[in-house]
């Protein structure tokens, strides 16, 4: 019997022995403790650094959460910095995989810490993970800081995915509580102070029943009654496809028109002598292969090359060495050959491809720089390609320039005049507003049926991913404009529809099942 007791005291206990191992460096037997009843479960050193332990694993878990859910805008954040470094890399991509591996690892020391507690077990955290604690708090809480002083809208944007987002998030949070269930009822029951219990016991039930209770005051686009649904978004091709082909060439645009495209957009600057053509940046670095063919002009202005210098450049080779996109797909060889024979594109090839397909035509005009001998005629030079050179059927037109409104609606009468700002219903009318072209971080579900009522339609850029996209065909926009053509002409449907009816099933189920769980592991 002493020996059978003997062997039961010091038998190896390998689940145990696994835990504290990986959370303590303590693999032996004899250099772990466990907790006595009515006693702490760690020295006061532990107490203190537990907390930050948890604190680690929110901010951590709010970072990669943001950060995820602003992958619609990583082209840009990429460009902010290329523009900033001189040189091109996915940095979205890296910031996102650390993001990630953090915060599984903290997830992974909480996990371990969990269920130590729950074994009985004192907390030691050994120092090299407390170091990467943290490490973990200090790369989440200044990349959070970053975040709100660099790129302030990417918050709009975070606001917007809890929309969609809101009612699952709220079903993985009860989850969570129903798993903390157990080490806290464990503990609560080995109290040996009334007090205790109640400071253990009563912020868990004040958190879960704010969570039981949160979803009366949710509110999402895409709940909502069977039938009342509008009908799916225009798409127009954000500088073509640009995750297919280089983007402001023929190839994008054709890319475009091949997987369905509603509308066709880009940005058109003025040649040194006059040729309007298609150019998003103020320098012709990044997209074409200047600093080959004329490398001492590398940082010179687009429009103060002449035409027939611009089409000695290369407007693809570019796009298959930076892979500017997250997620880009292999590239066909055919594919791959077409996009190295880029060159750039003219304002009067492109209107004449949109009118033989019969595509909206949305574009940015770049006046051009001082000392320009288009400065102050670049406006008469790019209407006269648009009416006599292309031809294009007015209609297909969206005028988005404000400077000289009154002027081409005078001498173009027919174009479909958009506005890039928000504006009182009554000064849009009165200035033939038929379109807005907003950005997607205003999206309003209130101020798109406003103007709906006026015949103001609402167009939202740039909308790349499929939740977002949800939302705004949810919200009643009547186009997006998207790099992602390709992949959300294939939606049938909103992510995340669903009727009030099943809405208020899944909530209520999702409580009860969880109270009767939790009402059973504290019974236990």
């Amino acid at each position: 019997v002493v020996r059978r007791r003997l062997l039961q005291r010091y038998e190896h206990q390998p689940f145990v022995s696994c835990l504290a191992g990986f959370y303590s460096c303590r693999w032996k037997r004899y250099q772990r403790e466990r907790t006595e009843p009515g006693k702490c479960c760690c020295s006061m050193r532990e107490c203190m650094f537990f907390p930050l332990l948890v604190a680690a694993f929110c901010v951590s878990l709010v970072f990669l959460y943001m950060w995820g859910e602003g992958k619609n805008d990583y082209n840009g954040f990429d460009w902010y910095n290329y523009g900033n470094l001189g040189f091109w890399f996915l940095w979205s991509l890296v910031i996102l995989i650390v993001a990630a591996v953090l915060f599984t690892y903290i997830s992974l020391l909480l996990v371990l810490a969990v269920c130590l507690l729950a074994e009985g077990q004192q907390l030691y955290l050994h120092w090299s993970h407390k170091i990467g604690t943290f490490l973990v708090l200090g790369f989440s809480i200044s990349s959070l800081f970053a975040l709100s002083i660099l790129w302030r809208d990417h918050q709009k944007t975070v606001r917007l995915s809890f929309q969609v987002t809101a009612p699952y998030l709220h079903i993985g949070a009860i989850a969570i509580m129903v798993l903390l269930a157990w080490p806290v009822a464990l503990h609560a029951t080995r109290a040996d102070k009334k007090v205790t219990q109640v400071i253990i016991v009563g912020p868990y039930l004040a958190i879960l029943l704010f969570l039981f209770l949160i979803p009366l005051g949710m509110y999402s686009p895409c709940i909502r009654e069977m039938g009342t649904l509008g009908p799916k978004p225009a798409l127009i091709g954000h500088r073509g496809a640009p995750m297919l082909a280089p983007e402001n060439t023929e190839m994008s645009f054709l890319k475009t028109i091949e997987h369905g495209g509603d509308g066709l957009e880009t940005d058109v600057a003025i040649s040194y002598d006059g040729v309007p053509f298609l150019m998003h940046d103020d320098t012709l670095k990044r997209t074409t292969n200047i600093q080959e063919v004329f490398p001492n002009d590398t940082g010179k202005a687009a429009s103060f090359f002449s035409w027939d210098a611009l089409q000695k450049l290369n407007a693809g080779t570019w796009f298959l060495k930076n892979k500017p996109f997250v997620g880009m797909g292999s590239l066909s060889k055919a594919d791959q050959n077409q996009a190295m024979n880029q060159s750039i594109y003219t304002l009067s090839s492109f209107l004449r491809l949109a009118d033989s397909h019969n595509k909206l035509v949305i574009f940015d005009l770049y006046r051009p720089p001082e000392k320009h001998p288009y400065r102050n005629l670049w406006i008469r030079q790019i209407l006269d390609v648009i009416l006599k050179e292309s031809k294009i059927k007015r209609h297909l037109v969206l005028w988005l320039h404000n400077g000289v409104r009154s002027f081409v609606q005078s001498v173009a009468p027919g174009f479909q005049h958009t506005m890039g700002r928000k504006a009182p219903i009554e000064d849009l009318l009165k200035h033939n507003i038929v379109k807005l072209n907003l950005v997607y971080t205003d999206m309003s579900s209130e101020d798109i049926r406003k103007y709906a009522e006026a015949n103001i339609t609402t167009n939202y850029y740039v909308v790349n991913e499929p939740w977002l996209y949800s939302l705004a065909w949810c919200s009643g926009a009547h186009s997006v404009t998207t790099n992602a053509v390709h992949l959300l002409k294939d939606l049938s449907q909103p992510l995340f529809l669903m009727t009030p009816q099943q809405y208020n099933i899944m909530w209520i189920l999702t409580d009860l099942t969880s109270a009767l769980l939790i009402s059973v592991i504290f019974a236990l």
